[in-house]
């Protein structure tokens, strides 16, 4: 038998991969990621596993039952040295008969680049009308460890969903509260204080200068079809931009960002803070309660941008950036990688939420040549909700790929030329983790540190009255104000 991790002239070469899961092979890691743990799913007494590289000491695993645990110091270690190497996995496997096989070796690829230390989620059921259980969480992506940020149990089983960083700090961090006891409010954490601010925040951008936050309001509703591989679907019946001054603590509506014709959604700047991106696509209905609004699976949306003055608060004219005419497809979800080379957005058949999109498929644009491709790390489900890493080197993303229903949190490896890399699953102590988990993960974002302030502060002021009084001004595009109503869920 082999009693090494060596091959031995008895062992009996299989010419493929062993079948693993997670599927870790081909891929492009961080040198400071958690141990890749996996299960091999091939028949077998006993397995043995050799991870080695160019460097260092190799680490070696035995398993009866095929779950291969990796030593955290030593996977650390391996891969600290090797920084820009391949790092190959060697699986051997003893059949019923004592006899071994070994199969093709893994090769993986170590990035000299890391990622950010955190990835906050969104962790929940996938519910269909009401939410419940719900809470925003922190993972430590050097390890395994995760610690809730707010829950809403916390709060009357609140709802809670739109964090949003000022790039990849962790020091300044909103979310957006919904609650049938204490109304809809939006929490802003900013260096160790918290206040809570009188007014519902949506999707939010953070001006690279933390004084200024643009962020949607929008009229969303949740309606079903009768059958499809998703039955849910969401449109937002009104939809417009404001903007949170946070030295005056006061919100104004610009009218460029707010056509009384048009919905606007999605905000999100360019890193040198001249530049807001955001979604724009027509109103095609004349009724704005009727759901769900005729022609709603007409309504494509178009990437636009609008010069911003941060030393003047002055806004320039909306321009196209790429029309949903030009694409035949709607346009979401627009993100720029730090260093400003990259834009990465969503584009689906319709609408205005692509994780209730079984088309929706990941695409980059050069922002230096406006040239735009498909990824190829699409799959036949959604993807959606993305992010960059702080180096942009490295994107987080949400994508259906297992089996259609359930989000998971996705890691790809982007290069200096653009190519994003083969993605990975978001790697947990148990290999059998995603096997039997029905909560879905939503809306990875990667910052550089922990959040550092305290869940229980977080959690007394969900449920404490506003100490920011916010005046939304109401225009001919914004939802009119009113009573408080439960918000229909989604994801």
């Amino acid at each position: 038998m082999c009693r090494s991790f060596e091959v031995m002239d008895n062992c009996t070469q299989i010419a493929y991969e062993p079948n693993i899961i997670p599927d870790y092979s081909g891929i492009v890691i961080p040198h400071n990621i958690a141990p890749l743990n996996f299960r091999i799913s091939e028949k077998g007494q006993t397995y043995r596993v050799k991870i080695h590289s160019n460097r260092g000491a190799a680490v070696g695993i035995v398993s009866k039952t095929g779950l291969i645990h990796i030593p955290l110091r030593k996977w650390w270690a391996l891969l600290n040295v090797n920084k820009g190497n391949k790092v190959f996995v060697d699986v051997y496997v003893k059949d019923a008969d004592n006899g071994w096989r070994q199969f093709q070796r893994i090769t993986n690829t170590i990035a000299k680049e890391d990622i950010d230390e955190t990835v906050v989620y969104r962790f929940m059921k996938p519910i269909y009308k009401w939410w419940k259980d719900i809470g925003i969480y922190q993972r430590n992506l050097t390890g395994y460890d995760v610690s809730p940020v707010l829950h809403g149990r916390s709060f009357g089983e609140g709802c809670l969903n739109c964090h949003s960083f000022v790039g990849n700090a962790p020091d300044t961090m909103t979310i957006g509260l919904r609650s049938a006891t204490y109304g809809s409010h939006t929490l802003l954490a900013r260096n160790g204080t918290i206040q809570k601010i009188g007014a519902k925040w949506g999707y939010t951008a953070w001006h690279p200068n933390g004084r200024l936050a643009v962020y949607s309001i929008n009229k969303v509703r949740q309606f079903f079809h009768t059958g499809g591989a998703e039955v849910r679907d969401v449109v937002d019946l009104d939809s417009a931009l404001l903007c949170y001054h946070v030295g005056s603590k006061e919100a104004v509506c610009p009218a460029e960002l707010s056509e009384k014709d048009r919905l606007e959604t999605y905000p999100t700047w360019s890193p040198d803070g001249r530049y807001l991106y955001f979604c724009s696509g027509p109103i095609l209905w004349q009724n704005r309660d009727t759901i769900p609004p005729e022609n709603y699976d007409k309504l494509k949306y178009d990437l636009r941008r609008i010069a911003y003055d941060a030393e003047t608060d002055r806004w320039g004219k909306a321009e196209t950036v790429l029309a949903a005419d030009e694409t035949g497809f709607s346009i979401l979800l627009p993100r720029i990688s730090p260093d400003g080379r990259f834009l990465l957005f969503c584009m689906c058949r319709y609408g205005c939420f692509p994780v209730y999109q079984p088309s929706s498929d990941l695409y980059l644009m050069d922002l230096a040549t406006g040239d735009y491709r498909k990824l190829a790390i699409n799959s036949m489900y959604s993807e959606s909700w993305h992010s960059w890493s702080s180096n942009s080197r490295w994107i987080a993303f949400s994508s259906k790929r297992q089996g259609g229903s359930l989000t998971r949190t996705y890691l790809s490896y982007v290069d200096e030329t653009g190519q994003v890399h083969k993605p990975f699953i978001l790697p947990q102590k148990d290999p059998t983790y995603y096997d039997s988990l029905l909560e879905t993960f939503s809306v990875p974002e990667l910052i550089k540190g922990s959040i550092k302030v305290n869940k229980s502060l977080l959690a007394r002021a969900a449920r404490s009255e506003p100490t920011v009084a916010v005046d939304i001004p109401i225009t001919g595009a914004t939802p009119q104000a009113g009573p408080s109503e439960p918000w229909q869920e989604r994801e």
